[in-house]
């Protein structure tokens, strides 16, 4: 619902007044924030960090995040040139924090172990 609430606010104009138009809210970021939370409690904390992979639920939401990240740093451009709903660029930054949680969750239930980044 919100993926699609994100796809109507961004392709109307944020001048727009519409009630046809469900804009993002914050609760919409707060609702991912809350499941973010949920599923880290799961999880061992982070020590370091660790490389994108795992087993294939996990290799499939680690790409599902770059693909967000980079949805992200599109609507930031945008941005610059059009006024847009500001929770558009929030939602994008917090549901990419919700699929590397999710990759991290994955892996750990199939007992994948983490590969740690070493420099």
């Amino acid at each position: 619902d919100s993926l699609f609430s994100l796809g109507a606010d961004l392709a109307t104009p944020f001048s727009v007044q519409s009630q046809a138009i469900k804009r993002l809210q914050e609760s919409d970021s707060a609702a991912l924030e809350q499941e973010i939370d949920r599923i880290t409690e799961k999880l061992e904390p982070l020590r370091s960090f660790i490389l994108p992979g795992g087993n294939r639920a996990a290799a499939m939401l680690h790409f599902a995040r770059t693909v967000c990240r980079r949805a992200e740093r599109h609507v930031v451009t945008l941005s610059h040139s059009e006024e847009i709903n500001p929770q558009a660029i929030i939602y994008l930054n917090r549901l990419s924090d919700l699929l590397f949680v999710l990759a991290r969750y994955a892996n750990s239930l199939s007992n994948t172990p983490e590969v740690k980044w070493k420099s």
